[in-house]
């Protein structure tokens, strides 16, 4: 409980931090109220194929993660957005790095990230211009992102073409398994950079019918392989670390529809395909139907499928060749088919759940609508998970 209260005084300081600034420069004119959205989620998961042991071994892993999301709007035209969260996991898998001790890598750790953006909006040309940047810390991985948006709408405002570019940073602490330290560099190097490019066109078809299509082009390249994952060959009694290609290319195109059956009903259906050139060719498939029980209150269930074939360089253990240039036994690059299957509510009253005043602020607050979902997880290859997961809407309007 004390985690949730700091997580929601940290979102409402930073909101009301930042519309104290711009009341300054604009007391004229009553700007919109911040949103601030506090979400988390708990998930785990179980499976027999742990990478880190070289494909076969608990999978075992529980993640808390609580998640603030403030969008501030500075003026008419701009925005503050934030989102900061927190990982809290434990993994029985990574503990097997080195299962004698945790000084090198605990079998539970933390990861922290930030992403602070600025968005501007011209109503005129009815243009809207994005940038943003990002951090992200954990035990053995260190991540910073800059990036960049834009999109444009049609002047009857039925149509939308959004584009957006982001760069990625990523530096490994390297740690090896316990028993292969002290052989030298078993990995070429311990940075990493990724770059995406993505695109989606979005149209109103109909008084019913909206679809877009979206496509992303990613291109990584570095250090892609996880030092401390091992893997066994079968014609030989010694083994080593995953080594994989130093450069990956991936090319996704998706396709959404929404289909408006009436006030009550609407059928959300998402197909997307994916290739890369390691050689995995995926479909995913998902569909989603929620449904109103009177203006405020909705429950949605949704369902997921998704297909795989496995990298080129994929194995289990102890099938690689010694002669092999690139190995893993890491099964998510494994053929594979998953489903994924769950419940969400969501409650919304056009006036809010309840209002509440903050100390620094005289103005009124609204806690204005809960969601839930829950979800279970299960693969073709044992992984099984569940996930449940809420998010709780505010609204803090600007200080006089």
């Amino acid at each position: 409980m004390q985690l949730k209260y700091a997580v929601l005084l940290l979102a409402c300081g930073i909101a009301t931090a930042a519309r104290a600034q711009s009341a300054k420069d604009q007391r004229v004119q009553q700007l919109p109220p911040a949103d601030v959205n506090i979400l988390a989620s708990y998930y785990t998961q179980d499976g027999n194929h742990s990478p880190v042991t070289g494909g076969v071994g608990t999978e075992e892993l529980t993640d808390v993660t609580p998640t603030i999301i403030v969008n501030v709007p500075l003026d008419t035209v701009t925005n503050l957005n934030v989102n900061f969260g927190m990982d809290f996991y434990s993994s029985a898998s990574t503990d097997k790095i080195d299962p004698y001790t945790v000084s090198s890598a605990s079998s539970s750790d933390t990861r922290t990230h930030i992403n602070i953006g600025f968005s501007r909006n011209n109503s005129l040309h009815r243009v809207i211009k994005s940038i943003h940047v990002g951090a992200s810390k954990e035990y053995d991985y260190t991540s910073f992102s800059l990036g960049a948006g834009w999109s444009k709408g049609s002047l009857d405002g039925n149509r939308e073409l959004s584009l957006g570019a982001e760069v990625f940073f990523d530096t490994w602490k390297i740690i090896y398994p316990i028993e292969l330290r002290g052989q030298g560099d078993l990995v070429p190097t311990k940075n990493r950079q990724s770059y995406n490019f993505s695109g989606t066109l979005s149209q109103v078809i109909n008084r019913r019918l909206q679809a877009s299509v979206s496509t992303d082009l990613v291109y990584q390249a570095g250090l892609l392989s996880t030092p401390f994952h091992r893997v066994y060959f079968r014609d030989d009694a010694a083994h080593t670390v995953e080594q994989l290609p130093d450069s990956r290319f991936k090319f996704p195109v998706g396709i959404r529809l929404n289909y408006f059956a009436s006030d009550y009903v609407t059928t959300r259906l998402f197909y997307r395909f994916y290739n890369d050139d390691w050689g995995i060719v995926s479909h995913t498939l998902e569909v989603e139907a929620p449904v109103k029980i009177g203006p405020f209150f909705s429950f949605y269930p949704f369902y997921r499928f998704y297909t795989q074939t496995a990298a080129d360089y994929f194995a289990p253990y102890a099938e690689h060749s010694i002669a092999d240039a690139f190995y893993t036994s890491d099964y998510d690059l494994s053929d594979f088919q998953s489903n994924k299957l769950g419940m969400g509510v969501r409650y919304s009253p056009l006036f809010g759940i309840s209002k509440f005043n903050l100390p620094f602020s005289g103005n009124n607050s609204l806690f204005k609508s809960i969601e839930l979902r829950a979800a279970q997880y299960w693969r073709s290859d044992g992984l099984h998970a569940f996930i449940i997961s809420t998010d709780l809407g505010f609204t803090i309007p600007a200080a006089q």
